[in-house]
């Protein structure tokens, strides 16, 4: 059996669906880019019937040439009692003009003969002419079986009947949706099997929720069944719980199991993509997420930094550079000297462990963290207190003062913060204000539109996430906080952290750090 495992991308469809999200049509647009970019086999579009702003992006769609990726328009098959060219939702796929289409159709006589309300024999006809209709148009037809499984727990025979219909009417992929996501992987695994040996000329594919947490190992089990197309969304996020996660699932078979899915050079690309996709979603991709997220290749005990210097597969399990990410040394007071030196040679590498400014940089960060501040989850801080110490560190500007005036919320106005902000870069000071939703948002706009005019890069840059936490609850109000911000320029990003009994203080050295992070990052 080929090894070629195809790829299904539905963060436009599916993921749409998940709650929070949103696209505009440029942002769909760029998600097309970057996973194009990356050697996606297939693209789910969206429903051209579902609204205008799709309708819009089908449009501009045409307009753009995919370097590999093929677009697939998503609907379902013809509505009861009407031939498919009689039925709006179906031309409008065809008005969509994308090489492929995704047509869904029902497998469960519940959903049958409860939901559409119609017979058993009449679904049947409406999945085989839907599909015959789409390939009478040279249209490559995915044939999305919904609530697979649990039709098939249901009634197995009813469940093969209607994949038997889309066969019939010509389609080039089975897909079996997990649509619940409640199915166990063992079970998909077997099903799919069965799948496979029923129809051994049909590609089949698998698309799974993740609404038991298993929707990557339910793939896994039914790509070693068979299954040679997987569908997902590129980092999880989708109806309800999310879907399959393909950021996941492409290197899990390509590194694990040895499938052909993206090639060893796209697959170098895959961290930049998932961040990319993130930053389009306005999401935060979690730390935690396998293979590409900030912690993935993160160390921090003495004795595992010791373990992976000498030997990386003692505690990483695949390569990171496979992958496009990067291996982390976490900062802390368990993490030990030899960390500390490898975090002073990426900025000197002429610096050894017999220098003196070593020992100075101990003493600072144990002083640093006995006042609260904490690098493992803001190295690029760390990264600054370091260049302070060496001796290569620009200041990019100066704070001459700011001021915050809050508006009592129970107004109701769209912004109910203003801040004023004065900066002096070189000779040259600059006051500028910004209204914003809060008093950390409307200083933060107003120090960049100070410094937008000398520093220009800064309009890419955005912040990404803001956490505050409060570090000696028994003081009350009079409490520390530690302000950590996660900031991006759409292809970089970076965490930086403040510690004051001023919150608006603490978020403000945060800031401070952020921005010098990102101007020493264009300048290195």
């Amino acid at each position: 059996m080929s090894k070629k495992v195809y790829t299904f991308d539905s963060t436009l469809r599916d993921g749409m669906q998940g709650e929070g999200i949103a696209f505009s049509v440029e942002d769909k647009l760029n998600i097309v880019r970057a996973l194009d970019g990356l050697g996606i086999d297939y693209i789910e579009a969206g429903n051209p019937a579902s609204n205008p702003k799709d309708l819009e992006f089908f449009r501009r769609l045409k307009g753009e040439k995919q370097q590999h990726a093929q677009l697939c328009a998503f609907g379902s098959t013809r509505r009861k009692n009407i031939l498919p060219e009689e039925d709006s939702n179906v031309k409008s796929l065809l008005e969509a003009d994308t090489p492929a289409v995704s047509i869904f159709g029902k497998c469960w006589d519940l959903h049958v003969e409860k939901v559409i309300n119609t017979t058993l024999e009449e679904n049947l006809s409406m999945i085989e002419s839907t599909v015959a209709y789409m390939k009478r148009h040279d249209k490559y037809v995915v044939f999305d079986a919904e609530h697979f499984f649990d039709g098939f727990k249901a009634n197995p025979e009813y469940a093969f009947l209607a994949l038997a219909a889309a066969v019939r009417g010509g389609a080039d992929v089975l897909c079996l949706c997990d649509t619940n996501g409640g199915t166990f992987p063992t079970d998909i695994g077997d099903v799919t099997q069965k799948a496979v040996c029923e129809f051994p000329g049909v590609q089949v594919g698998i698309h799974c929720h993740n609404d038991t947490g298993m929707a990557v190992a339910q793939t896994m089990f039914a790509v070693e069944a068979g299954a040679r197309q997987v569908q997902g969304t590129f980092i999880g996020f989708g109806e309800r719980c999310g879907n399959a996660n393909l950021s996941t699932v492409i290197p899990n078979l390509e590194l694990k199991r040895g499938y052909e899915v993206l090639g060893e050079e796209n697959l170098k690309n895959l961290t930049e993509t998932a961040r990319r996709i993130a930053d389009i979603s306005n999401i935060w991709l979690p730390s935690s997420s396998p293979y590409v997220g900030s912690s993935a290749f993160a160390h921090k005990g003495g004795m595992h930094i010791d373990g992976v210097k000498k030997i990386r597969e003692s505690f990483e399990h695949v390569d990171p550079q496979k992958v496009g990410n990067n291996r982390r040394f976490l900062m802390s007071e368990v993490s030990g000297k030899a960390t500390l030196i490898k975090k002073i040679q990426r900025v000197d590498p002429a610096v050894t462990v017999k220098d003196p400014v070593v020992g100075e940089l101990v003493d600072r960060l144990k002083q640093l963290e006995f006042e609260g501040y904490q690098f493992e989850a803001a190295e690029q801080s760390f990264e600054l207190v370091i260049r302070r110490l060496l001796g290569k560190y620009k200041q990019y500007f100066a704070l001459e003062y700011f001021k915050i005036i809050g508006e009592q919320p129970l107004t109701n106005q769209e912004y109910p913060s203003s801040a004023i902000i004065k900066v002096k870069v070189g000779e040259e000071s600059r006051i500028t204000g910004a209204e914003g939703d809060g008093p950390v948002h409307a200083l933060d706009l107003a120090l960049r539109n100070a410094l937008k005019g000398f520093y220009p890069s800064l309009e890419d840059m955005r912040l990404a996430d803001y956490k505050v936490r409060v570090l000696e609850s028994s003081a009350t109000t009079a409490a520390k906080v530690r302000v950590l911000i996660e900031s991006t320029d759409g292809k970089h990003t970076w965490n930086t952290v403040g510690v004051s009994t001023d919150i608006i203080e603490a978020s403000f050295l945060a800031l401070t750090d952020s921005i010098e992070y990102k101007l020493t990052l264009d300048k290195v």
